[in-house]
């Protein structure tokens, strides 16, 4: 094995492309992908699956990422450079979490990170549903339950609270809701039960007990939308309620509380752009506080 060969491989796992690591060692990309295969097979192992939207790492490529970005920090460190400067922090960072938090919190900053960081490229996944980090599908993953298994680095991101809210013309038009008992002569908004991707969301018996929501979708976002537009009332993060002036919070008594978890592989917790993340966006719920929590 030839050990520059090991920077070609650095920028194909970083960029996911033969064509944009060629760019940045100043190659073709022909010299790129013949180099990978002459890495391959030293290793006699297969690194990359080709598809059409580029080059992923297979499970072995994966494993010799760790150990080639543990040589890159050693050789920085033996260079004095300590990594820690933003333009020294690179590679493909994967964010998993929840289609709200990920869309209305991390989505709405995460331009500041990607201008802090210049050498991260960024993937957000914010969906129903969450990669798994013990598979190694995303770095960093924002969870709403705190995993019981499996090789994580696991702590407790913050708190949120959510509440009930409804439209002003809804509520203009609508019967009095003073108490949860008035929802049953209500349109409610909520969850596909059998769709739900996580325990944590199964809050409407907090509400009122018994109590089914007319209109469902698996899709928070798609929730708020219904409620905004005045379809009927819903639960919703206080971070997405209290975004929109349209809406107003209603049934003060009811304040549902549910948490993030901030969770990260054990053998890539070290990688400077997961640490540089994992601190930025620690920072970031320590300000967007009163956002999370409703105050």
């Amino acid at each position: 094995m030839r050990w520059d060969d090991l920077q070609f491989f650095l920028g194909v796992a970083r960029t996911g492309l033969l064509a944009s690591a060629a760019r940045q060692l100043g190659v073709d990309a022909t010299t790129v992908g013949r180099r990978i295969r002459r890495l391959e097979e030293a290793l006699g192992q297969t690194l990359f699956e080709q598809s059409r939207d580029g080059h992923s790492l297979t499970e072995s490529g994966r494993k010799l990422l760790i150990q080639v970005e543990a040589i890159e920090r050693s050789a920085n460190a033996i260079g004095g450079d300590s990594g820690d400067d933003g333009d020294q922090v690179r590679g493909r960072l994967r964010i998993s979490a929840s289609e709200g938090f990920g869309t209305w919190l991390v989505a709405h900053h995460l331009g500041q990170f990607a201008a802090a960081y210049p050498g991260v490229s960024i993937d957000l996944a914010a969906n129903s549903g969450f990669l798994d980090p013990s598979r190694r599908e995303a770095d960093v993953g924002i969870l709403l339950g705190r995993p019981q298994r499996g090789p994580l680095i696991t702590k407790k991101l913050t708190d949120y609270t959510l509440r009930v809210y409804a439209s002003r013309h809804y509520l203009a038009a609508a019967a009095p809701l003073t108490e949860p008992v008035d929802l049953r002569r209500h349109v409610l908004v909520g969850y596909i039960p059998d769709l739900l991707y996580s325990p944590e969301l199964r809050y409407m018996d907090e509400v009122l007990p018994g109590i089914e929501p007319r209109l469902r979708s698996s899709s928070i976002n798609a929730q708020y939308r219904l409620i905004a537009a005045g379809a009927g009332v819903g639960v919703l993060p206080c971070f997405i309620g209290d975004r929109d002036p349209l809406l107003v919070r209603i049934l003060p008594a009811v304040r549902i509380m549910r948490s993030f978890w901030l969770v990260t592989h054990q053998d890539t917790r070290h990688l400077p752009r997961n640490g540089v993340f994992v601190q930025w966006l620690s920072a970031l719920v320590q300000q967007r506080r009163d956002w999370l929590l409703g105050d």
